[in-house]
């Protein structure tokens, strides 16, 4: 009896941290706190040298948890993450996910030997500890602040984010091999393998994701699944992924990215419902993991290294993390602005906790100044730089209005195709469907409720506010029709883009010549809107993007299911070199003057 007491205690005790949670995340957002820092907060609050006084220190247990939610928000961002986008930026994202993580671990490590003190090998085993950006931070912190960037800046975090484990995984192994053999003479090399370890992760992961993610669609396609059970399939399926792929040494958080990836650009059955489910799973995966963390750490024994995790994280935030964007991103001709706001958003998460852990794990002798120091440090990223992305946005002008559409819809599944969804959305004044001067082909009213009548839609004429509007739309154009009935999200205008607007049918050889810049040769006979009906297909929106090799094309007006206006974004040039270029010329003019013959 007295067992039932207890499990029913500890029942109401995470019952309790989940609601803490998730009303903490509501003041959260309200007062502009990092909402990882609070759930952070809440673990070390409910810990043993806090109120809660809950003792809790098994680094396996955490490791594993943390593991199944990374792979649970991983597989959400892919989801959310269109296949044309990452296009544009798979060369740069790669070139930070490899060199920038290289060069950051590398000069952090070598600011913790010459300037802390530390050694050689425990130098650069923190710096790779601490080298990568995290996805569950990026992901989470973008998202639930609704900031949307201007140009190809957010993907290219998302993207390096999500695909920088391998590296970060590859060094923090082979660096605590090392450190290993120091403490144990005898072991065989610790190069041996870890070049082919470094491949294996991520070709391997690659390869996994990719094929887990079409077998998957064809899984959602074949399978007369009910409805309530096709999230939680695909849920599971996510964390089996990244479990499989870790048994085989391959990268199970860039499998499991992938794989969403895949699912979220093929056409599956009631896509939406799929991805409101997971919304909800990423934030209790978010919310679970970053609490576990908190109670994993015990304030009292930080405070002896917080003053080094404070230097070690200034030297991160403006020196290293800069240095590895500058020369990862100096190829692929970002701009000044660009390339300042990719240096900031360099956020330490989940991720860099985890890598922590395996000298602890590994029994690695003093392995707890690893876990402490980047604790904090994470903190401080948090506090930092969590907090001002979207100030940091603002102030270099690379942030966009919030174009998210937030419309109470209601879904019908219609089982054995997956052409069309019956979807519902209430009519409120002021909405842009009822001022639509066209009507979509692929958009068909069924039927409206009008007070306590249902009639057919050629019996109800007009929609008026107040009613209920039905209709069958494909499932990858929901997002679409929730425009026609959002009165929140502010629309984006050809006055929000550094650019030039044109009509849809403006040809883009013109502007090529008008403006030169290099077109790619199979766009030189099109339109804008032939260009986006081609690179996009069904699943245009506003605000998608077409990169034309330097420049960029912006859609920010739909006609249908076309392109009717859009803006040709150029490289802004920053206002320091028109400063500096004044000032040189001033220096010039002064020189000459005083070289002329008196």
């Amino acid at each position: 009896m007295q067992d039932l007491v207890v499990n029913n205690v500890f029942l109401l005790y995470v019952a309790a941290i989940v609601l803490l949670g998730i009303l903490s995340s509501i003041a959260a957002l309200r007062f502009g706190a990092p909402l990882l820092l609070v759930f952070l907060g809440i673990g070390m609050l409910l810990g043993e040298d806090g109120p809660g006084g809950l003792r809790f220190d098994s680094y396996v247990i955490a490791y594993l948890i943390g593991s199944a939610a990374l792979a649970v928000i991983l597989f959400d961002g892919g989801m959310r993450t269109r296949l044309s986008a990452i296009r544009s930026v798979a060369a740069p994202a790669l070139a930070l996910s490899t060199i920038g993580v290289l060069l950051t671990a590398g000069l952090t490590g070598l600011f913790a030997h010459y300037v802390i003190g530390l050694g050689w090998i425990i130098s650069f085993l923190l710096g790779s500890i601490v080298a990568s950006t995290d996805a569950a931070a990026v992901f989470f912190l973008l998202k639930s602040g609704g900031l949307k960037l201007r140009g190809r800046v957010g993907t290219v975090l998302e993207t390096e984010s999500a695909t920088n484990d391998p590296m970060a995984l590859f060094l923090t192994l082979a660096l605590l091999d090392l450190a290993l053999l120091g403490a144990a003479p005898n072991t065989a090399s610790p190069f041996a393998g870890t070049v082919l370890l470094f491949f294996q992760q991520f070709a391997l992961g690659a390869l996994i994701g990719v094929a887990s993610g079409f077998v998957l669609v064809s899984m959602l396609s074949r399978m007369p699944l009910p409805a309530g059970l096709q999230p939680l399939f695909v849920l599971a399926t996510a964390i089996t992924i990244f479990s499989v792929s870790t048994i085989l040494n391959a990268s199970g958080f860039l499998a499991v990215y992938l794989a969403g990836l895949v699912l979220g650009n093929r056409p599956v059955r009631a896509f939406p419902t799929l991805m409101r489910f997971m919304d909800s799973s990423t934030w209790m995966a978010q919310l679970v993991m970053f609490v576990v963390l908190g109670l994993l750490v015990t304030p009292s024994k930080m405070a002896d290294y917080a003053y080094t995790a404070l230097v070690v994280a200034i030297f991160l935030i403006f020196v290293a993390r800069p240095l590895g964007v500058l020369a990862s991103l100096a190829p692929f001709r970002f701009t000044i602005t660009e390339t300042t706001y990719v240096s900031w958003v360099g956020l330490r998460g989940a991720v860099s906790i985890f890598l922590a852990t395996l000298p602890v794990l590994a029994g690695l002798p003093g392995a707890q100044l690893f876990f402490n120091l980047t604790f904090v440090v994470v903190l401080i990223s948090l506090l930092a730089q969590g907090s001002s992305l979207g100030w940091a946005a603002r102030r270099l002008k690379l942030a966009l209005p919030d174009t998210a559409h937030s419309v109470n819809r209601f879904e019908i599944d219609l089982p054995g195709q997956q052409q069309l969804e019956l979807v519902a959305y209430p009519v409120e004044a002021g909405c842009p469907y009822l001022s639509a001067t066209y009507s979509a082909v692929w958009l068909k009213p069924v039927f409206v409720v009008r007070g306590d009548e249902v009639v057919s839609a050629e019996q109800a004429g007009p929609l008026t506010p107040g009613d209920y509007g039905y209709f069958l739309v494909p499932p990858d154009k929901v997002g679409r029709v929730d425009a026609l009935f959002d009165t929140s999200a502010t629309p984006l205008k050809a006055s929000d883009l550094l650019g030039f607007a044109f009509d849809g049918g403006v040809d883009l050889r013109s502007l090529a010549e008008q403006y030169k810049f290099n077109l790619p040769n199979q766009l030189r006979e099109l339109t804008a809107t032939q260009a986006f009906e081609i690179e996009f297909g069904n699943v245009l929106n506003v605000g998608d993007r077409l990169d034309l090799g330097g420049v960029e094309l912006v859609a920010v007006e739909l006609a249908g299911d076309a392109v009717s206006q859009v803006v040709l974004e150029l490289p802004e040039e920053p206002e320091w070199q028109d400063r500096f270029r004044d000032r040189l010329s001033r220096i010039a003019a002064v020189l000459r003057t005083r070289r002329r013959p008196s």
